[in-house]
């Protein structure tokens, strides 16, 4: 349970620095893809990521960030991108096709858009994560060998 606790105070780090960052810069996004992206290191050194890198490499932080997500958290896509009140809002979304209302959906704000897609993304994964966690805690059931038998009595 303490890995559990030390990934939230390492979230909610990573969040404070973003959310008090005035620019996008390349350190802030090595830093999340190192304490935080499972998949992507291990992109990076069989060179199966070199997008990112020159993406970021060139500046392009909007699209780093979206490559970011695509890679790290296929499961989930932007929902809604929007400038309202001199921030960007960021909607992500494992259903996108659902009504907002039924949406589980990850919803963050920042002034800078890559940004704004960077928290978004970074409460995405500690959402997957608590989901995992829920459903390792889940008792798995065996299967039997024979067949299964109906004993309700429908009488």
């Amino acid at each position: 349970m303490a890995f559990v606790a030390d990934h939230e105070i390492l979230f909610g780090r990573l969040d404070e620095e973003l959310r008090s960052a005035r620019k996008a810069a390349p350190d802030v996004f090595y830093k999340i893809i190192a304490c935080v992206c499972r998949r992507i290191p291990v992109l990076l050194k069989t060179g199966n990521a070199t997008r990112i890198d020159q993406l970021i490499g060139a500046g392009a932080w909007t699209d780093g960030a979206l490559a970011l997500l695509q890679l790290e958290l296929p499961e989930w896509q932007v929902r809604r991108l929007a400038f309202e009140n001199g921030e960007w809002l960021c909607s992500l979304s494992r259903q996108p096709n659902l009504p907002t209302t039924l949406d589980d959906s990850v919803d963050v704000v920042h002034a800078v858009l890559p940004l704004a897609i960077l928290r978004a993304f970074l409460e995405a994964q500690q959402a997957s994560r608590a989901a995992g966690q829920i459903l390792a805690d889940v008792a798995r059931l065996q299967p039997t060998i024979g067949h299964p038998i109906c004993c309700d009595n429908f009488a």
